[in-house]
């Protein structure tokens, strides 16, 4: 999906140096620009722009990137010195995420034959420092990407700086709804949707159980058989939930409310959504599979009403786009405090995305215990070991707060006979104690967006993206340093 959007390619220069230099510039810029477009690495489309050099150019340039629809970035070089007094109405105007790319059309100094001519050509070594001061001098939040254009070091920056401009743009328009309130008494499932909307541009409005209800009982017998032979051509089904078993009805109810789901999100242009078993009425079951597999298919999906994880469940799987690996709404649900192997379960009564799986996934039905309704079914399976990241979007009653806690899933090889639900197991960075001690610290929410393909990076950019504040848990943090952070952001962020 991420060819959908596109970013530019801008080079800064000045007349200063005649037409014969500008004409190589905008060369080496056009060949530097199709480099990236044809890159596997860069999943979105770079588009080249010809050479800036004058002030009302690049303002044009710059209010021209934000009214095109789908352009979700800009990337700057600067050739030759580009005067930076230049760019400050563009840069005062342009409402759209900036990458820096410090680099120079040759790799290496031709040291037999560099001459004056060259010397004018290739500035880019204090060119490119003109224009980071006034960026620094203007405040301006950016990316800086340093190396030579064909190296993969900056392939992969240009990668991961895209998908995250992309996703921002995906938000600022995201549309979030809500199946009911949160969950009665919670506090960090709540807080300020009308805040969120002035930060992040997604919004979050309410429908009750009811409108999707209508949505759930329109759906056609043929449509669930369809999908019911979807379930048993993916799954392995529990015998009892195949045709002419004794819990089929459970299933055909549990294909119905996916369906009717799908249907609403569709036709309300909603891209996440929230529910809670505290409000199911005219429901016969909680959605299990359902919510399961709309967020294998790329919605964002809370529970309990957390629209705030729900949103960014959604905007991780935008950045994850095509990447190995899956990203789900998670929580942490008990503990393991063996001395010698302590590890976090992580787990839902039902919602965790299949794309997070192992191995085979099983379609099973069970009793919940909660919410007062038909036993529910749902996908249970192991997730995959390597390093992942638990994310958590958090209100502080006067700004937002990105964490970030580094972990590294273990394989699941216990057989857990008595709890039939997705399981993730994983260890903390930099310990079990530290890395706890250190969420709680920061006011983590018990909802989270795992994800085993994304690196802090990706969310690094994003805070920058949007200003908010950002606070990693690593192998390098310690309580003492985390508390000193804490203070200082209550400062910079106050």
């Amino acid at each position: 999906m991420l060819k959908q959007f596109e970013v530019w390619f801008v080079t800064g220069s000045q007349h200063l140096y005649g037409e014969e230099t500008l004409r190589q510039v905008d060369e080496h810029s056009q060949i530097i620009a199709d480099f990236f477009n044809d890159s596997p690495t860069i999943p979105v489309r770079v588009v080249f722009k010809p050479v800036v050099k004058t002030p009302d150019e690049i303002l044009t340039i710059c209010k021209e990137a934000n009214s095109t629809p789908n352009c979700v970035g800009i990337i700057t070089w600067m050739h030759t010195f580009s005067p930076a007094k230049m760019w400050i109405n563009g840069l005062n105007a342009l409402q759209l995420p900036l990458l820096h790319l410090h680099t120079q059309f040759n790799r290496d100094i031709p040291f037999n034959d560099i001459d004056m001519d060259f010397m004018n050509l290739n500035q880019s070594a204090h060119g490119d420092r003109e224009f980071g001061f006034i960026m620094t001098r203007m405040r301006l939040n950016r990316k800086v990407v340093v190396g030579h254009w064909q190296s993969e070091n900056v392939l992969e920056k240009i990668n991961i700086w895209s998908r995250v401009a992309a996703a921002k743009y995906t938000m600022q328009t995201m549309k979030v709804v809500r199946f009911g309130d949160n969950m009665r008494q919670v506090a960090v499932t709540d807080g300020d949707k009308v805040a969120a909307e002035m930060k992040f541009g997604f919004s979050v409005n309410t429908h009750g159980v009811g409108d999707l209800v209508k949505y759930i009982n329109q759906i056609s017998e043929a449509d669930i058989f369809t999908l019911l032979q979807e379930y048993e051509d993916t799954y392995e089904m529990m015998p009892s939930l195949l045709n002419g078993g004794l819990m089929r009805q459970s299933v055909f109810e549990a294909a119905r409310i996916e369906l009717g789901i799908k249907a609403f999100l569709e036709e309300g242009g909603f891209s996440a959504y929230t529910n809670t078993f505290e409000d199911l009425h005219g429901m016969r079951q909680l959605p299990g599979i359902g919510s399961q597999r709309m967020m294998a298919a790329g919605y964002g999906y809370g529970g309990e009403g957390d629209w705030k994880t729900s949103a960014m469940v959604r905007v991780m799987k935008v950045m994850a786009s095509g990447l190995k690996g899956g990203n789900s709404f998670m929580e942490d649900y008990t503990y393991h405090f063996d001395p010698a192997n302590p590890m976090v379960l992580g787990s839902h009564m039902l919602e965790i995305c299949p794309s997070i799986a192992a191995n085979n996934v099983k379609c099973e039905v069970h009793p919940l215990g909660i919410g007062g309704k038909e036993d529910p079914v749902r996908l249970v399976f192991n997730a995959a070991a390597g390093p992942a990241l638990n994310v958590s979007l958090i209100d502080l009653g006067n700004r937002f707060r990105l964490l970030v806690n580094e972990v590294e899933a273990v394989e699941v090889t216990e057989t857990f006979p008595k709890l039939p639900t997705a399981r993730a197991l994983w260890k903390p960075q930099p310990s079990m104690e530290v890395g706890l001690q250190a969420w709680i610290l920061a006011g983590g929410a018990h909802h989270t967006v795992y994800s085993q393909n994304l690196t802090t990076e990706y969310i690094e950019d994003f805070a920058e993206m949007l200003g908010v504040e950002l606070v990693v848990i690593d192998k390098n943090t310690t309580i003492r340093g985390l508390k000193n952070d804490l203070r200082f952001s209550e400062v910079a962020y106050k």
